[in-house]
């Protein structure tokens, strides 16, 4: 079928439009998503075309539409208007402006090319050019827990590359230092994506690679924050006692720097105890937590913001994580994830994260479980199993799995058998196995 160019009249349109790929490719894709979902080509151009409602095709070609384009059924059926949406190019998502159109997109993507030139053709790096850099990664940062990690990558690995290509020339002392810091978060931010996408040893070796650049920095802070992210790789790859050893690695640096890490540290240790099931040290590490938010000094690793700062809402939810896998602490994980739930409520709050979110959900889904609440386990966890496979990343596939866990073993699964088959089916498609 030939692709159809005029001007888009739906979402879903636009979006098929965008992808480079027929309705014949698109239709023969989707049975690779879900076998169920097995769709014409004809029928998905009355679809995309808005001549039949999406409402009232099957279930398993709603999932996969969504698994698909990443975006929820009722936006692809949305008309669409030419000002909604950027146009989806590979590249240089981040910083492009919002409702830009295709010669903004010429003009963003000439002015990154004009940027490169500038930071790679001089002899020696301008403070000028750090202090672009730093915009850059900063942006990233503050972009990171709120977007798909599709998103992020293009520029996250331009931004690591510039980095180190100037780092391999002679630099002053200053620029060095400076340079190695934004390194250092880069390269941490690339081990989050490799942690994402479900790669835990690559996401270590970028983590090395990020505490070599802090150690050339000599920045507490970054020292400090790395070893979080180290923990926090090894705790979702069921490492447990490796997650505290970095948790536990991290307290020096963290005292010296008096940032937010010295509240990310304790209680991300305190689910790596709650995991190898010490409910003592759990509990301790969650009120040494609790109680470092009055020693707090913010530090530069702080002034980046997003990702590399830790806030409130994280701190419910990571309690909540860790009282989750005590027997007897349902009430306790129940009132935290509770807390965590309300936190992540506005997304366009600063501090709203999608994972962290969707994990506050999880964590009272467990808690409702284990007081035998299927029903309140179901709605907590509804907003979760809704994710677009995109944002479907590997911390939040393994806090579904974990209410998968906590059903069976409660012997609930013949009562809860539609919430188990929506956990499985949300489980089947996760963000690694998305195409790329």
């Amino acid at each position: 079928m030939a692709r159809d160019r005029r001007e888009p009249r739906t979402v879903l349109e636009y979006l098929i439009q965008c992808s480079d790929r027929t309705y014949e490719e698109l239709a023969d894709e989707f049975s690779r998503i879900d076998s169920r979902a097995a769709i014409s080509a004809r029928h998905l151009g009355r679809l995309a075309r808005g001549e039949r409602d999406l409402a009232s095709s099957t279930p398993a070609t709603r999932r996969a539409l969504q698994a698909m384009f990443g975006k929820p059924v009722d936006e692809l059926q949305r008309p669409w208007a030419s000002h909604q949406l950027t146009p989806a190019p590979a590249r240089h998502l981040i910083v492009e402006p919002t409702g830009a159109g295709p010669e903004r997109n010429l003009l963003a993507m000439a002015a990154q090319r004009a940027r490169q030139y500038a930071m790679l053709a001089a002899e020696a790096t301008s403070p000028a050019a750090i202090d672009q850099l730093t915009e850059d990664v900063q942006r990233l940062a503050l972009a990171y827990p709120q977007r798909p990690v599709s998103q992020i990558l293009p520029d996250l690995a331009e931004t690591q590359d510039t980095l180190f290509t100037l780092l391999e020339r002679r630099q002053q002392p200053t620029q060095s230092r400076d340079l190695h810091f934004l390194a250092g978060i880069t390269s941490g931010l690339l081990a989050k994506v490799s942690h994402d996408m479900a790669d835990p040893h690559s996401a270590m070796l970028q983590a090395r690679t990020a505490v070599l650049c802090a150690d050339q920095s000599g920045h507490p802070g970054l020292q400090a924050w790395l070893r979080g992210l180290q923990s926090l790789v090894a705790y979702w790859a069921g490492r447990y006692a490796e997650a505290v050893r970095y948790a536990e690695a991290g307290r020096e640096y963290a005292t010296q720097a008096g940032g937010t890490s010295a509240v990310w540290l304790p209680v991300s240790a305190a689910r790596a105890y709650a995991a190898l099931g010490n409910a003592e040290q759990a509990k301790a590490a969650i009120t040494e937590a609790e109680d470092a938010w009055s020693r707090v000094r913010p530090d530069e690793m702080d002034e980046i913001g997003g990702i590399c700062t830790f806030n409130q809402p994280r701190t419910l939810y990571y309690a909540s994580d860790a009282l989750a896998w005590l027997p007897g602490e349902a009430d306790a994980t129940e009132r935290y994830a509770l807390r965590a739930v309300q936190a992540y409520s506005d997304r366009y709050d600063p501090a709203w994260a999608f994972g962290d979110q969707a994990g506050s959900h999880t964590n009272l889904a467990i808690a409702r479980v284990a007081s035998g609440e299927l029903d309140a386990a179901a709605d907590a966890l509804a907003p979760v199993l809704d994710l677009p496979a995109d944002q479907r990343i590997n911390g939040v596939i393994h806090s579904v799995r974990r209410v998968h866990q906590a059903i069976t073993r409660a012997g609930h699964a013949n009562d809860a058998r539609d919430l188990i088959d929506g956990i499985e089916h949300f489980t089947h498609t996760p963000a690694n196995a998305l195409p790329r």
